[in-house]
């Protein structure tokens, strides 16, 4: 198919569909799961009943009417594309964001991507001696991505089929209250929604994680821990007490000299995570907890918040 053609038919610059052409090449792609297995592949990867439902009711049969060959063409050289990289551990778009309102077959595009991919990351995660229990729970965060798309709106899957290709590629883990995310000198901490971040689970977490990339990545060494996040912003320390989580978790950390990060914006990211919104005006967004008044509050008086990236040993 053109290329020209292909991007005019999805609605997406020409540029878009180009890197996925180049980056993809003639490289294999993967098949997505039996449709009869996929109810039960989905409740492994924690998708809530009303996104599988979705998902299964957009599913790309043969001579789907909402299978365009365009379409077709996308998820076959994203999943190329994605695939090329198993291993890997950098962000990596898999595709060009698609207008989501049209269907399913657009809104989950990336998830079927995923699904095919899941026995191809499974492969290399048992190449290095990983257990299911681990892959499962990692690979769970399809699940728990989607669930907050559906609360944003649709208004956090742009970012989120990127983060999900970390999951596809072997590059990031979920030991116990953290994801650890392999590359460099440094495993990279990440914080998922589930529960609480006490010391002790957050303590645990560490220690699983300093058994388990020596045991199953000895040629990789890791010196440090290391975590960007509005979390690591000391303006929190102006509002919250001494013994909460996030200001233990935050003194863990030596921080870096603060650099404004190019293409974040601090003060996006904080309502993306707190309040799951992007849109909801400031005096409208809930008070709950002591995090929720202080982010608003420091919001309201005119002030931005920071994304910050500290550091400490293994």
């Amino acid at each position: 198919m053109d290329l020209d053609d292909i991007a005019a038919r999805l609605g997406v610059p020409v540029e878009d569909v180009d890197r996925v052409h180049r980056l993809a090449g003639d490289r294999p792609s993967a098949p997505l799961p039996a449709k009869a297995d996929a109810p039960a592949i989905l409740d492994r990867l924690a998708v809530r009943p009303d996104d599988a439902a979705e998902i299964m009711a957009g599913w790309p049969d043969p001579g789907s009417p909402l299978w365009t060959p365009e379409l077709h063409w996308l998820l076959d050289r994203s999943i190329a594309l994605v695939r090329a990289d198993l291993g890997g551990h950098v962000w990596l778009s898999p595709g060009p964001e698609l207008p989501r309102e049209r269907g399913p077959a657009w809104r989950h595009l990336y998830v079927y991507a995923y699904l095919a991919l899941v026995d191809v990351v499974m492969g290399y995660h048992r190449d290095h001696g990983v257990a299911d229990a681990v892959s499962w729970v990692t690979l769970s965060d399809l699940g728990r991505n989607l669930a907050i798309d559906r609360r944003m709106h649709r208004e956090g899957w742009p970012v989120m089929q990127s983060w999900l290709t970390l999951h596809a590629r072997g590059g990031i883990y979920e030991l116990g209250r953290l994801q650890h995310h392999r590359g460099g000198t440094a495993i990279d901490l990440h914080i998922p929604e589930s529960g609480p971040m006490t010391p002790e689970a957050v303590a645990a977490s560490l220690d699983e994680a300093r058994a388990f990339f020596p045991r199953h990545f000895p040629d990789e060494r890791y010196t440090a821990f290391s975590c960007g996040s509005w979390l690591l912003d000391p303006q929190l320390l102006e509002y919250l007490p001494e013994d909460s989580n996030i200001v233990r978790f935050q003194r863990r950390f030596e921080l870096e000299p603060y650099e404004e990060p190019e293409g974040l914006d601090a003060d996006v990211e904080v309502l993306r995570f707190a309040f799951r919104t992007l849109t909801t005006p400031l005096d409208r967004l809930p008070r709950r907890t002591v995090l929720q008044h202080a982010i608003v509050d420091h919001l309201k008086a005119g002030r931005h918040w920071h994304w910050r990236r500290g550091s400490f040993p293994i």
